[in-house]
């Protein structure tokens, strides 16, 4: 920083004024502190934003998961409409006809459970007796006063966190009454997507600017066609998953081995850690019916299911449309559970995946990546339609709306007719 000259002699009044240099600071430094505090601009609006939506999850998280059903469903509806069926009629049977296999399920497996819970019971009563000879003659050699002991211990815990377990189940039934509002927001949320989402996301569209918005349409469509593919091919892998477990726990003879398989294929739309967890589940009900024998070999059946999983059918399944590294993958559910919870080990990777052909589509003037090309040539009646074209201005709100809808009719038998070609 260099001072001015004063003024000439004579002068009433001498001001002096720093003058500023830019070739005081490198251009190293300038370029970082440009960056730093646009980085910081952006990290606060992401903080804002994560706290307002998880002021609203409650809202949220059903969404979420209506749009996850409507891309494993939407493929069906659009299908179904492109050869004639009503749209509305579509929706609901599809919908309907999902719901109903899922209470199939749900009503099979809770027989399941109720017929072999006698019997398990019993088998845990045992299985807990053996452990406890385990611990005594094994190689821990413990007395039986010190087994005593130890068991004595665990009962007096649970006399004295009493309060703590009947508050906890009160808090249960709380958030069992939240489950339930958050079902059927989720189903009618579902429903309006595979009825008017082609019409929701033009709406959604119209918002941005005119120059964003073919990038952004371009984007969202490639991302969309990401989930449906995804999807699909976690359903698949769950399916083996459960499928496979099940049928080893039925080879052993592991009671309760139908809800061992659904609980897996639960587990499995956690990508990598989801079916593994889920299967520790089947190791300990083998320890407790048949003990540590055929727990071990339970444990193989859940390994060597994994190592199909992750070798054969991700790779063959995925492909390159969805590929995320699987560290990104790890990394991602262990942020998203830390996050949120099971939710966000749940949301974690196929969010990952749209944001990577998001990002890809729009870095790439709205050139879809080609392997979301390839998925978009192959199912062409499955495909989701591009909305309708933006309205002309002037026209009024009904007229947006009625071009939205015509868009969407004309869309459908594009789709049809290209499927029949």
């Amino acid at each position: 920083m260099a001072l001015p000259p004063p003024r000439a002699s004579g002068s009433t009044r001498v001001v002096w004024r720093p003058v500023h240099r830019d070739s005081d600071v490198t251009p190293a430094l300038r370029i970082a502190s440009e960056w730093s505090w646009r980085f910081i601009v952006v990290v606060a609006g992401i903080a804002l934003l994560a706290y307002g939506l998880s002021k609203v999850s409650e809202v949220l998280i059903p969404v979420l998961i209506a749009a996850l059903v409507a891309a494993l469903l939407g493929p069906m509806v659009t299908f179904a409409h492109g050869r004639g069926v009503p749209r509305p009629v579509a929706a609901t049977v599809v919908l309907l006809g999902a719901i109903a296999a899922v209470a199939a399920l749900i009503t099979l497996v809770g027989q399941q459970v109720a017929d072999g819970f006698a019997q398990l019971s019993d088998q845990a009563v045992e299985g807990v007796a053996e452990v406890e000879r385990w611990l005594a003659d094994g190689p821990l050699e413990l007395s039986n006063q010190a087994v005593s002991g130890y068991v004595a211990q665990a009962q007096d815990a649970l006399v004295a966190n009493r309060s703590t377990i009947v508050s906890g189940a009160l808090g249960f039934a709380v958030t069992a009454g939240h489950v339930v509002a958050g079902f059927f927001i989720a189903l009618f949320t579902a429903f309006f997507f595979l009825l008017d989402g082609r019409r929701i996301w033009s709406w959604c569209l119209h918002l941005l600017p005119q120059a964003a918005q073919e990038p952004v349409d371009a984007g969202a469509r490639a991302s969309w066609l990401t989930l449906i593919h995804y999807m699909r091919a976690t359903i698949v892998v769950a399916l083996v998953d459960g499928i496979g477990v099940a049928i080893g726990a039925a080879i052993l003879q592991v009671p309760l081995a139908l809800p061992l398989g659904v609980v897996v294929f639960l587990g499995a739309f956690v990508p990598i850690v989801g079916a593994l967890l889920a299967g520790t589940v089947a190791v300990l009900v083998a320890f407790v019916a048949h003990g540590p024998v055929t727990a071990l070999l339970m444990l193989g059946v859940v390994i060597l299911v994994q190592q199909i999983e992750g070798h054969v059918l991700q790779p063959f399944l995925m492909g390159h449309a969805v590929a995320v590294h699987p560290l990104a993958v790890i990394l991602a559910v262990a942020a998203g559970a830390t996050l949120v919870g099971v939710v966000g080990a749940l949301f974690a990777v196929p969010l990952v995946a749209m944001a990577n052909t998001l990002v890809s589509t729009i870095a790439s003037d709205g050139d879809a990546p080609e392997e979301v090309r390839e998925i978009e040539r192959s199912d062409a009646p499955l495909a989701p339609d591009k909305p309708a074209p933006t309205p002309v201005s002037g026209e009024d709100g009904s007229g947006r709306d009625g071009g939205a809808q015509h868009g969407s009719d004309r869309g459908d038998g594009a789709a049809a007719e290209e499927g029949k070609r």
